[in-house]
């Protein structure tokens, strides 16, 4: 997008929200914490530093896509739905960023009207091929484990 009061030309990028790296860090907290026991709120937001309302939104919809699992009651808590490897970067963070496009110039349904003669229509699908597949080839394990 080209601003005419600064004449600056903006890019359309793929941003992380907090919600989306708060997800990641959760995530990686239960797996390493969640082994044997099942972790409280209470104790991911003391240790993670997330007010406990806002990981209560972020809880519930790790939960509602089936990458959490949920249990009530006095030992109540959170812990994994499958194994950590298991879980890739991707599953996590399309739950709270929907469709990960580092443009949107590229995505079928906003395509531009110079997409079929742009000269840099290559260089941008090539580099959302690489962020995608990082995002997909990279565990839940992998990161704990400081793999990357």
């Amino acid at each position: 997008m080209f601003d005419n009061k600064t004449k600056i030309f903006k890019l359309d990028y793929m941003k992380i929200s907090t919600k989306g790296r708060y997800a990641l860090r959760v995530m990686a907290d239960i797996a390493i914490n969640g082994e044997d026991k099942n972790v409280s709120i209470m104790d991911l937001s003391s240790r993670n530093k997330i007010s406990d309302k806002y990981l209560e939104q972020i809880i519930s919809a790790l939960v509602k896509a089936n990458l959490l699992t949920s249990f009530r009651g006095a030992q109540g808590g959170y812990r994994l739905a499958r194994p950590a490897n298991k879980i890739s970067a991707s599953d996590i963070l399309e739950v709270t960023e929907g469709a990960l496009q580092t443009v949107t110039c590229i995505t079928s349904g906003t395509k531009c009207d110079l997409s079929d003669k742009c000269l840099t229509v290559n260089f941008w699908e090539k580099l959302d091929n690489i962020v995608s597949d990082f995002f997909k080839n990279t565990t839940l394990e992998d990161i704990v484990k400081k793999r990357i």
